[in-house]
């Protein structure tokens, strides 16, 4: 119950993103998800697509240093506390969240965030057994 997560090495420098978004357009790449960390000379994107297999492909094709590194998908009450009541599943269990990000839908009344913890299976073990919705890859193109 993971979904893949394609990493990308950006150099951080004006122009930089913008040339890789027009890289996924017209390769036809719906990103579901992304989240851009920086250092001092270069940048890490993260982006959440439904077909990987494609955009790893085109992504090195076009000279591009990326991985794929599997994460969690969650869907998440959209209310106050929903976010907390997860967080609190995770810690409680041992869990440490190493980093997290949202990502938009067309379904109303959900939150959707992206985790990345050191042990997905214990990770989906304790969220499944408390009722939270994890999403699996499959799922990213029906959202």
């Amino acid at each position: 119950m993971t979904v893949k997560q394609i990493s990308v090495f950006l150099e951080n420098k004006p122009g930089s993103m913008a040339k890789f978004t027009d890289v996924l357009s017209k390769n036809n790449i719906d990103m579901r998800a992304l989240s851009l960390a920086e250092a001092s000379d270069f940048g890490i994107a993260r982006i959440i697509v439904d077909d990987v297999y494609n955009a790893m492909q085109v992504i090195k094709e076009e000279g591009y240093i990326c991985s794929a590194t599997k994460v969690l998908a969650v869907a998440i009450p959209d209310e106050p506390g929903g976010l907390s009541k997860v967080i609190h599943f995770l810690g409680d269990s041992g869990i440490n969240v190493e980093y997290m990000y949202a990502f938009t839908t067309r379904q109303k009344d959900l939150a959707y965030m992206i985790f990345r913890v050191q042990d997905n299976e214990k990770a989906i073990r304790v969220l499944s057994k408390n009722g939270v919705k994890l999403v699996c890859q499959d799922d990213l193109g029906k959202l």
